[in-house]
């Protein structure tokens, strides 16, 4: 009998990968099953360790390295509207580069991300929205400056 509850109990945890000691227990009670739940525990295979690092712990690692550009609008006194670039570290939210243009174009905004790393930066990801002026040809400046483009997805403004 106690060959068949070991095996009952680690087909029970095989099959329902998120119940523990005590629900299965509850179960083989239900099944007339007269065995403690200290038993069960012990009779309950081994949980595999997750393969690589969490969510949490990527972003806590690779926050240093992670900077982020995007522009936004600001209208003057005389109606008109200026266009901030702005590339902003994510470790300590600093702001690394900004400048203002009237007509913001991509040869415009590659000009930027050049003046806004210079040859020691330790920023690998630089994250961007889909805009038209961040187009293939601001990707190819971003990874000669030895930047891995990250575009954000459509109407996710939380995701960076």
């Amino acid at each position: 009998m106690g060959t068949d509850v070991g095996r009952l109990v680690r087909e029970m945890a095989v099959a329902n990968p998120l119940w523990g000691a005590p629900r299965i227990h509850g179960e083989l009670l239900k099944l007339a099953f007269d065995v403690s739940e200290r038993t069960v525990s012990r009779l309950m295979p081994e949980r595999r360790k997750p393969p690589s690092q969490s969510w949490r712990t990527f972003l806590k690692n690779h926050l240093g390295s992670t900077v982020a550009v995007d522009f936004f609008a600001v209208p003057t006194l005389i109606c008109r509207i200026l266009f901030v670039f702005v590339v902003l570290a994510h470790d300590r939210r600093r702001i690394l580069h900004v400048n203002v243009t009237r007509h913001p174009t991509s040869a415009w905004t590659r000009q930027q991300l050049r003046e806004s790393f210079p040859d020691d930066a330790t920023a690998r990801f630089l994250l961007h929205d889909g805009d038209a002026t961040f187009d293939a040809a601001f990707s190819r400046t971003a990874e000669a400056l030895g930047l891995t483009s990250v575009r954000t997805a459509p109407r996710s403004p939380w995701q960076v």
